[in-house]
């Protein structure tokens, strides 16, 4: 069984930065890509940036220049830093990982989501 466990979300003044967090755990053979999306109320989920195991990057148009995804293998951690953050960027964010199991088929999970709420 693998679990994304997400962290950092929170209320936070347009202009600002957060940094998001999540941690996969279980029995797996290793973690290929790795991405954060979001959803905003009444709109569909969308990816805003995803990384593969070798640190290639893209991103959403709208979030370059503003958010940086990165990831720490031996952690099996991945990270959104979010900087000048706008009004728009509100959503839950949602983690998700392409994970290889112990029989070496790539499945994919989901995290819990984390609220990301921009409020002056």
């Amino acid at each position: 069984q693998v679990q994304l466990v997400e962290s950092g979300g929170g209320l936070v003044q347009p202009g600002g930065s957060l940094r998001l967090s999540c941690a996969a755990s279980g029995s797996f053979f290793g973690i290929n890509d790795m991405g954060w999306y979001r959803q905003a109320p009444g709109k569909e989920r969308e990816l805003v940036a995803a990384i593969t195991r070798g640190g290639s990057t893209n991103y959403l148009d709208s979030v370059k220049g503003r958010f940086t995804i990165s990831r720490d293998n031996a952690k099996n951690t991945v990270y959104l830093q979010m900087n000048s953050l706008k009004p728009e960027d509100t959503a839950v964010y949602y983690c998700n990982a392409r994970v290889l199991s112990l029989n070496l088929r790539e499945l994919g999970y989901w995290g819990q989501g984390t609220q990301v709420t921009l409020s002056s």
